[in-house]
């Protein structure tokens, strides 16, 4: 189902780029408007510019974001290169200013689908990830602010109308991913395994946050048990719980919504 959704919301991206920015030469946010750019003016693919452009921030959100984050990326990207690429580009609207909205629209629920998952659609999305992990902003707010180059981009090659259509769109992708993705939200999980230290591994492993192990005893079977207690953003739930799943299938998680987070939330670098 994971990859299910992140393959819909990697297709819902391609298709509001073709269908509606693309063909009023309304840019994108990030690598993927820099990847319109050189589709409408140079012969190289557009699918093909967004891959290349997306390789090297792939790499560094190996090193900093976890393996599966990235493999989860990497299908996203590959699936939107192949549907920019395969996806005829068509005037679906005639109205400039419908299609900017609707296109932002569309691109930023394909995105806030995505983000959900434990993925990203690329491009910035790996470097506002990153600065969220450690400010905890509103991600869309994030990637709005770091488009104005886009923007500008976009009055200078083509004009000011479509410079301030883009506006419209990237302001819009933005909003609607902060509604699709709360990734504000906190939660807090206590884990009861017998498989502590392999539930310990792999947290630490995959999951960018602080983790405290405790013993524990089965009130019912006195069998020792570990309780692993740790606090998420609500986009990683569904990695963490997948985690859970493959180490002990069996384990007991109680998931809480937490209402204030007082002290250390980011697991130290160092």
């Amino acid at each position: 189902m994971q990859l299910l959704a992140i393959a819909i919301g990697s297709i819902i991206i391609a298709a509001a780029f073709n269908l509606f920015l693309i063909p009023h030469e309304v840019l994108s946010s990030g690598l993927s408007g820099i990847s319109m750019i050189f589709g409408m003016l140079t012969p190289i693919d557009t699918g093909l510019a967004n891959f290349l452009l997306n390789f090297p921030l792939l790499v560094l959100g190996y090193k900093k974001l976890g393996r599966k984050f990235i493999t989860n990326t990497m299908v996203s990207v590959v699936i939107i290169s192949l549907g920019l690429s395969v996806i005829p580009v068509y005037e679906f609207a005639h109205n400039t200013i419908l299609s900017s909205i609707f296109g932002g629209a569309l691109a930023g629920l394909g995105i806030g689908l995505i983000l959900r998952e434990s993925a990203s659609s690329g491009g910035l999305d790996i470097i506002a990830m990153l600065v969220s992990r450690k400010k905890d902003f509103p991600i869309g707010t994030l990637l709005s602010a770091m488009n104005g180059v886009i923007i500008a981009f976009s009055g200078f090659l083509f004009n000011w109308d479509t410079a301030l259509n883009t506006l419209v769109s990237i302001f819009v992708t933005g909003k609607v991913i902060d509604g699709v993705y709360t990734h504000h939200v906190k939660l807090t999980l206590m884990i009861i395994t017998t498989k502590g230290d392999e539930m310990r591994e792999q947290l630490v492993e995959n999951v960018y946050r602080g983790l405290t192990v405790l013993d524990a005893m089965g009130g019912y079977s006195s069998q020792q048990r570990n309780i692993l207690m740790t606090v998420i953003t609500r986009y990683e739930l569904a990695e963490v719980k997948s985690l859970i799943k493959q180490v002990d299938p069996h384990a007991f998680v109680n998931i809480t919504k937490t209402v204030e987070v007082v002290g250390l939330f980011h697991r130290p670098t160092t």
